[in-house]
């Protein structure tokens, strides 16, 4: 029988924020069990398993991550719509390190087709029309913005810029830029 209260959703909301305070990797139907001081078989009837878990936290976290992102770029085109992109993910990484971790989780083919990671894509590559971008080109343009702006941000929040000058801020800003006119003088094959 169903523990009064618990439920697949309630679950997947309450390890996202287990996964905030302590780490995705540190999120097992235990420690979630622990917190609702219940056995962990009383969670079962809700999620498969540790990786079925995860696997929700991931998708929440995709969703939130689009609707924020989405949302930043209404109304938006050029560099003005690649800084509102950029900073979306950064503050969301920020806010929810846990999720944004959930948020790199690979999932199945049929998992990601049906997640909002299709929406991410999508936007990125709105994001590119406004620099006349084709494919290849585009895909590869993808890829870039991802590797970079992932890539800055997991070194930003292990602290591996907090020991010397100039400050982050300053940093992203030139990242940023840098990456404006890249996509704005693409290379010829």
């Amino acid at each position: 029988m169903a523990r009064v209260g618990l439920t697949a959703e309630r679950l997947t909301r309450a390890g996202a924020e287990l996964a905030d305070e302590v780490g995705f990797d540190k999120v097992t139907v235990a420690a979630l069990a622990r917190q609702f001081g219940v056995k962990d078989a009383s969670l079962y009837s809700h999620v498969k398993s540790s990786q079925d878990l995860k696997t929700r936290i991931a998708l929440l976290a995709l969703e939130e991550l689009a609707d924020r992102v989405a949302a930043a770029l209404a109304g938006r085109a050029g560099k003005d719509a690649l800084e509102a992109f950029a900073h979306a993910y950064r503050d969301y990484a920020r806010e929810y390190p846990g999720r944004y971790a959930a948020a790199q989780l690979r999932l199945t083919p049929d998992e990601a087709a049906a997640s909002a990671g299709v929406r991410h894509a999508l936007m990125t590559r709105a994001i590119l029309r406004g620099y006349d971008l084709t494919e290849p080109d585009q895909t590869h343009a993808v890829r870039l913005l991802g590797s970079v702006f992932h890539g800055y941000i997991s070194l930003e929040s292990g602290g591996s810029f907090s020991h010397s000058a100039p400050g982050t801020e300053e940093t992203w800003s030139r990242v940023l830029d840098a990456l404006d006119a890249l996509l704005r003088n693409w290379p010829a094959p």
